[in-house]
Formats: structure tokens, sequence, C-alpha cells
């Protein structure tokens, strides 16, 4: 074979370097699990390890103990956290709330365990890591791709030129379809063990597969000029491992065109379209192209029927009833018959089984943030904004039979999932949590503010302050969330909540609110919020508090969650690396979690 010769040639066990290159960068993904380790093993301790993996319907059994109000002690929590009281958050002048259980008796708090992303004198580490390079690209995803690439250019260019060992690109090539394949597949082995969800391993994905378009590119048109300048190429290709060879180039520079950033972004579907297309084509073609192409190949397979397997497992047919939120623009879709098994934060993905929004839309899947905890009453709920054709037609939809915000009507949905979130990261475990989100992003935010209401009501949250910043374009985009926002205010007892919606465009007519509706602990305002002032501000109480309150222990640490386009994401990451080193280790460090829009 032309493998073996050209290793012959070289000197160089193609097999050994190409196997040897890939256990390296399995052994790079081990050492950052062993990194994340820790907090894998305080998931484990918090019995979280279940959740967030399959969706279901349970019987809904309020878990939340009674609160009692009661005339408040003449006591003063001290900054040492020493104080006779120190458990109560005083809800007015002259009462305390506590938590009972069914026989009148005060409950005993059980908080999670908090592992930090990394010891205390590795923050400044960790905060140059998130530091944007590039819109939605970090320092710290920089420096893996880096790794990776690095990993692959040793066996290119180690005793060869790629230019005339042709072989060695194809090895290269063909050793990136595992991958290729592990790091795009939405039920990965790699997320469990890593606490990541497949979005977030997107980009390593790829900068895998332009690896792999490069190589197969230099190793085909290679053979094809070379064959071409001793005028052998049609009985080249009469060979056919040739052929098949040609045939997996051709298709692979097919899916790559359709994959770049126009398509992404402006054609989804086609992008999607030839990727369900091109990739079985290029598998096909690998395998039958050269014996040695196989394991790889199969490994590839194996990953994809894994994926495809769990999808099916992992997917619900149920009705969902729509209704238009026509102040943003949106659908919200609620599906009451799924109100457990996933955790704030993550994503699922929906197909609407209805010929009424056209003949071919229930062949679309598209993603969107559950936007409601888990374990409650109302069930699953999604808010779907007006982006494109398809959710214009379920915006469409839903006003068919809607005589204002009332009514509603019910399809047919899919629902796979969940996916995303969190990871093995615990919200409940930081000692302060801010939310900043745009738009739709609010989903984000809801979720994850209500699952923290209810483990704080259960005494299950270390979580002494909750900012929620919502940016939105017309004020009229807060009426539908009044209610909502203000129950959630109205239900954290024991903690802060303070919600600042920021509008950005010029009030048309009349405005939305009289002067004296909002209550304390909502704003609103115009402008853009000054996300800086408002971290410091956070820190500050939340440092102002100190040991004593909730737990007796130190701060540990501040939770930043993002949602919202990639130049909201970038802004914030940027202002949260700006935070004084000193300000950072007195709140006990600041993490970042984001579900930015965007490929």
């Amino acid at each position: 074979m032309a493998a073996s010769i050209a290793g012959q040639q070289t000197g160089v066990n193609m097999n050994l370097l190409i196997y040897g290159i890939s256990i390296l960068v399995l052994g790079l993904i081990a050492l950052l699990f062993l990194c994340r380790l820790p907090r894998l093993i305080a998931r484990l301790r918090w019995s979280e390890i279940s959740k967030g993996h399959f969706l279901r319907n349970t019987a809904y059994i309020p878990r939340a103990p009674r609160i009692v109000h009661m005339k408040r002690a003449n006591t003063v929590t001290r900054r040492d956290g020493t104080s006779t009281d120190d458990d109560h958050t005083y809800v007015g002048h002259h009462t305390v709330a506590k938590r009972v259980d069914e026989k009148g008796a005060e409950m005993t708090m059980n908080y999670p365990p908090h592992v930090s992303a990394c010891p205390s004198i590795f923050r400044s580490v960790q905060s140059e890591l998130t530091h944007r390079i590039f819109p939605g690209f970090s320092l710290g995803q920089v420096v893996s791709v880096m790794l990776y690439t690095a990993a692959w250019i040793y066996p290119t260019f180690y005793k060869s030129n790629p230019l005339i060992d042709l072989p060695r690109t194809g090895w290269v090539g063909i050793a990136q379809l595992p991958f290729i394949f592990a790091f795009a597949a939405k039920n990965n082995a790699l997320g469990p063990f890593l606490g990541m969800g497949y979005e977030k391993f997107n980009f390593i994905h790829r900068y895998a597969g332009y690896i792999f378009v490069l190589a197969v590119n230099v190793h085909s048109m290679g053979f094809v000029y070379k064959w071409c300048f001793n005028s052998t190429f049609m009985e080249s290709m009469a060979k056919p491992h040739n052929a098949w060879g040609f045939v997996g180039f051709i298709f692979a520079d097919f899916v790559y065109f359709f994959s770049t950033e126009y398509f992404r972004k402006t054609l989804y579907n086609v992008f999607i379209g030839t990727h369900i297309v091109g990739w079985p084509v290029v598998l096909v073609a690998c395998y039958m192209h050269m014996p040695v192409d196989k394991p790889f190949v199969l490994a590839a397979l194996g990953v994809y029927a894994l994926d495809y397997v769990l999808r099916l497992v992992k997917t619900r047919i149920h009705t969902a009833t729509i209704r238009p939120v026509t102040q943003m623009g949106l659908t919200r879709i609620e599906i009451p018959s799924i109100n457990s098994g996933w955790r704030a934060g993550q994503h699922v993905r929906l197909r609407v089984l209805s010929t009424k929004m056209g003949i071919a839309a229930w062949s679309e899947v598209h993603p969107f943030t559950i936007a409601s905890a888990s374990d409650t009453h109302d069930g699953m709920v999604l808010l779907a904004k007006k982006a494109g054709n398809w959710t214009t037609s379920l915006f469409d939809l839903a006003k068919i039979n809607a005589r204002g915000e009332s009514q509603s009507s019910t399809v047919k949905v899919m629902v796979e999932g969940p996916y995303g979130g969190p990871g093995h990261l615990i919200p409940a475990s930081f000692s302060a949590a801010v939310f900043v989100v745009g738009g739709s992003g609010i989903s984000f935010a809801l979720a994850s503010i209500e699952e923290l209401v209810q483990k704080d009501l259960r005494g299950e949250s270390r979580v002494k302050i909750i900012e929620l910043v919502w940016i939105v374009q017309d004020p009229a985009a807060l009426v539908p969330f009044v209610p909502k926002l203000s129950a959630l205010i109205q239900t954290s007892v024991f903690t802060p909540l303070r919600i600042s919606v920021f509008y950005t465009r010029a009030v048309t007519g009349k405005f939305p609110f009289p002067k004296d509706f909002f209550q304390p602990g909502l704003t609103l305002s115009p402008g853009r919020p000054k996300i800086s002032t408002m971290l410091e501000s956070t820190i500050s109480k939340t440092v102002t508090l100190g040991a004593g309150v909730k737990d007796h222990e130190a701060n540990t640490g501040m939770l930043v969650g993002i949602c919202g386009p990639l130049s909201l994401a970038d802004n914030v990451a940027a202002e949260v690396g700006k935070i004084d080193p000193t300000r950072r280790d007195q709140v006990g460090g600041v993490e970042m979690i984001e579900e930015a829009f965007g490929w």
C-alpha cells in the first residue's frame, strides 16, 4: 500500500505515530477531566447527578416548607457572623421569616457543597482565559485550538514534506473523523464527564473539520497533480479505491463550503441539510478508499450511532399550548405534561408536528432555552422569538385563535433533550448570583432565578443576593412578564431579589406603565446598564453581609449568568475581567456561565 511504502521510505511507522497522537489528544482531555473531577464529586454528593438528562412527567408535590412570620428579635447580626437570630431574613420592620416543618419545628439548613473552578492563587489566570480575543471567542478557546492544532502539526511535518509525502496528510485527515463526530454529537461521552454541553465543544468540532478538509485537499490534489503530470489520471481513477477517494474529497469540500459562516448564520437549513447528506457519503468513501481508514470510520460511526440512539431515548411527543406575546414578538410554548427532568439553563430541541406552518415545517428542529424551573405546576415553558421563517410561522399560528394574551392554540410537538446547562457547576452553592440577559434571553434568567428561589425556600441555597439585569428594546416588552417577575420577588423571602429592566428604544405613544406602578425590587430605566457598576454593587452587598448569613462560612463566589447576543456576552465578559483582583478574592471568586446566540 502507498501508506506503507511512504512509511518505509521515511522510516516512520504511521500506525504508531497517528494512534499515538490520538491517544495524546485523549490524554489532554483526560487531564481536563481530572481538573473538573472535584466538581463532579461535589455534584454526586449533592444528589444532582441524576438531574438534567431525561424529561419526564411526575406528580407535582410542593416541596417548600411552610414560612411563618414572627416578631423580630432584638438582635443584630455582627460582621463576624455571630448572632442569636442570624438564619432569619427580615421581611418587614417588625417581622422575621422562618422555615418550619409540619410540626412547626424550624427547618435544618442543607447547603450545597461549593467547589471553585480553580484554587484562589489561579484566579488571575482564570480571568485571563475568559478574556475575549475575538467576538464570542475567549483566550481559553484559542489555547485549546492551538494545543489541538499543534498535536496534529507534529505528525504532519515529522520527517516529512506534506507536499511530497501525500499519504502522510491522508493519515492526518482520516484521524480527525472520530474527533469531528465526538465534538459535534448532542450526546457525546465527553459531556457527562467534563460537565459541558455539546455546544461548548462546537468550536473544536469546527477546527477538527478544518484540519480534515485541509489535509484531504493536500492529499487528493497532490495525487491529482501527480497523475495529470504523468498522464495517468484516467488509468489511476479507474482503480476503485482511488475513485472512492476522489468522491470523499469532493464531498468533503461540498460539506465545508456550506459550513461557512454565511450559510451557518443566514441559511441554517441549507447548512444542516448538506451536513446530513454530505457526511454519510464522506464516511462511505473513506471506508472504501483504504483498509487503514476503516478503524477511524468505524469509530466515527460508533459515536454517530450512539448519539442518535440517545436522541431517540430523550425524545418526547406531547401536546403544547402556544400563545403569542405580541409586545416582544415571541411565542410562549407551554407543555404541562413535561414537568421534570431538566436543570435551569438547559435547552431542548423542538419540532412542531403540524402542516399549518407549511408543508415541510415539521422537518425543522430548533433549540430553545427552557424558561421555567423543573418540578413546578407550570410544566415546561419555552419562549420562541421571531427570528426567521419557522419562528414567524409559529407566531402566526399562535395568533390564529388568539384574541388577547389569554387565548391560545394547541399543537403536537416533539421535544428532544435536555441539553447544555451549567454542567457540574451548582448555582445554589455561590454567595451571589447576577444574571445579565437581552430580549428573549429572559428564558435563561427566569428558570435560573426560579430554581434558586425554590432551593432557598427549602434551605438548600447559599445565595445571599440575586440581581437580574434585562435589556429590551421597548418597555412594553415588560408588560406580559410583570406578574411572573413580581411573583419571584414576593416569593424570594430569604434572599433579596432585585430586577432592573433597561429599554434602549425611545417610547412611541403612551408609556405602558403609570409612575407609581413598580414595586420595590423591580425598576424600569431608559438606556443601557452600567454592568461594571452593578457587578461592584453586588460584590459590595455580598461582602458587607459577610459570614454569618445563610451558612456561617466565608463567601463562596459570585456567579454571573449571561444569555443574549454575542455582543452582550462579550461586553459582560469584558466587565467581569476588569473586576479588581482584591474584590474578586473578597467575594470568593467570580465565575461565568453563558448561553450566547450564534454559531
